[in-house]
């Protein structure tokens, strides 16, 4: 509980978890609120964790999407299972820039960048063999050559504004740590369980 810094903390728990071998350890809930003010939640993949934020990508027509450039506060939510531990994180979005939505395009591998290409992400889709020849299609297109990024797929950051760290414990006598931003600096509290 010495850690003053909440993306230090962050970081020493998430290579705990990678550490396990556990399956997607980056895998978090993003929670989002509808036009008519209705709570979303779906999991996403982070890529990156730095000082400015917590990165993930998706498809910019998507339904998540639409929703964070309406509203920009948003959550996240990890849990770890085998480690007993949860992280909450509050913030608000923002839309990363093109320069770094490409840089991490370039990383993806090549079945993942046919799979963003060929999906209208959330829409009807009429069967599967649909998607199929869609990706097939792409495929064909950008054969023998290096795949753009589509225009309408990129990254957000969730600027944090607030981190929760839970670490379970017998008898529900469990560890809640608070960082709060406040005037540029991380407050930490400790919570009642």
């Amino acid at each position: 509980m010495g850690i003053k810094n909440p993306i230090k903390l962050f970081r020493n728990w998430y290579r705990a978890s990678q550490k396990l071998g556990m399956r997607l350890p980056n895998a978090m809930t993003l929670a989002t609120v509808s036009a008519r003010g209705r709570p979303r939640a779906r999991i996403v993949l982070l890529k990156d964790i730095n000082e400015q934020g917590l990165s993930f990508f998706t498809n910019y027509t998507s339904p998540k999407s639409s929703e964070m450039r309406a509203n920009k506060n948003a959550a996240l939510v990890f849990f770890w299972e085998k480690l007993d531990r949860q992280i909450r994180v509050e913030g608000q979005v923002k839309q990363l820039s093109k320069k770094e939505s490409d840089a991490y395009w370039k990383t993806r591998p090549r079945g993942s960048q046919i799979g963003a290409w060929a999906s209208i992400q959330s829409r009807s889709l009429p069967n599967r063999a649909t998607l199929i020849q869609r990706a097939a299609i792409i495929e064909k297109v950008f054969k023998g050559r290096e795949i753009p990024r589509p225009p309408f797929w990129g990254g957000f950051i969730l600027v944090p504004i607030q981190f929760e760290f839970w670490q379970g414990r017998p008898d529900r006598l469990h560890i809640r740590q608070q960082f709060a931003k406040r005037a540029g600096r991380w407050k930490m509290m400790l919570l009642y369980p």
